[in-house]
């Protein structure tokens, strides 16, 4: 495995390398050399292996697949690359900056049939697979509602300066492509596809002092929102994010309401499940937790392994689900910036 991007979430890519009986981590790459070095140090990985320009990983490295895990703006660019080479990849969400580039990946993905796995993590809690199962099941009858909520509250810290995430240039959108790239597709994972939808967004802190400056610049990005949609099915859908939630780390909360039954997945620390189900008399018992099977249980980097090797399970996210995603990102955006509903049809 290569690992471009060595920075926040590329610690969890690299655990799950080490971790695996499959993997081996064989080179990395950054721009930033202080970083580089000392992750060479950490991990072992000799200067020639070592690279502050990937492009020169990808042809020299002999690497078999590819962890991206770089700031948004550069997903497109790297993946592109790494399909022009035709190194398997695994990708962190969202795939692009907008609908053109991810189909323009999808495309051509679908014409060299490269293994490939786009990083929507929340997948892979035992949690949302044993909520799935429920679904298809018929356990809960036919869905009527889901409500959901994906919050954190970092970004109060005023302090804070303008990093990357805080630039549309940079990430494409703010709170929305941070946190509802993942909780959109979450619900889709769910319960199915999103026929259109209808928006509200604000950003609560305009400006940031700009790294290593005393200046002010512009936050262009939201900082927080909230949407309802129309899924397949006639399901009603209605969304909260936030990075302003005060008191929140990493928390996720989707209730799913049926004809015959309900369910709370919620993240927090950790992932449990509630459910709600009719009783002998026909009433209902109340919400209550549930243990979750083993086999419910997965391993987001062991998935892109078993992927490459030809034995996915097919849960994982590919290319075709990241456009999906980022043609509903657009949509909100759109449907935000003109106060309209936008169909996804």
């Amino acid at each position: 495995m290569g690992v471009i991007g060595l920075a926040g979430i590329a610690n969890f890519h690299i655990k799950g390398i080490l971790e695996s009986q499959d993997a081996e981590l064989w080179a990395i790459s950054d721009v930033n050399e202080v970083t580089l070095k000392m992750k060479a140090e950490e991990y072992h990985i000799p200067d020639s292996r070592s690279y502050t320009n990937y492009s020169e990983m990808l042809k020299h490295s002999g690497i078999d697949a590819l962890s991206i895990c770089t700031p948004n703006f550069n997903h497109f660019e790297i993946a592109f690359a790494a399909i022009e080479h035709g190194i398997p990849f695994a990708v962190e969400k969202p795939v692009a900056l907008n609908t053109h580039e991810a189909d323009i990946l999808n495309r051509r993905v679908q014409e060299t049939k490269l293994p490939n796995m786009v990083c929507f993590s929340y997948r892979y809690k035992a949690a949302a697979r044993y909520a799935k199962w429920l679904v298809e099941q018929g356990s809960l009858g036919r869905i009527t509602h889901v409500y959901s909520q994906y919050l954190q509250g970092w970004a109060i810290n005023e302090q804070i300066p303008l990093i990357w995430r805080f630039q549309k240039s940079l990430s494409g959108s703010g709170a929305l492509g941070d946190l509802g790239s993942h909780i959109l597709d979450l619900t889709r994972f769910l319960v199915g596809d999103a026929e259109k939808i209808f928006s509200h967004a604000g950003t609560l802190v305009k400006e940031r002092t700009i790294i290593d400056s005393q200046e002010l610049g512009q936050v262009d990005v939201d900082d927080f929102c909230h949407w309802m949609a129309l899924y397949a099915g006639n399901i009603s859908v209605t969304a909260a994010i936030s990075r302003f939630a005060y008191g929140r780390g990493n928390y996720q909360r989707i209730e799913i309401f049926g004809t015959e039954g309900s369910l709370i997945y919620n993240l927090d620390e950790d992932d449990t499940l509630e459910v709600c189900m009719p009783g002998e008399n026909g009433h209902s018992n109340g919400f209550n937790k549930v243990a979750i099977p083993d086999n419910f249980k997965s391993d987001q980097m062991q998935s892109f392994f078993d992927i490459v090797n030809g034995k996915s399970d097919g849960l994982s996210a590919t290319m075709q689900d990241g456009l999906i995603n980022q043609k509903s990102l657009d949509a909100i955006i759109e449907s935000f910036t003109a106060g309209t509903w936008v169909s996804l049809q």
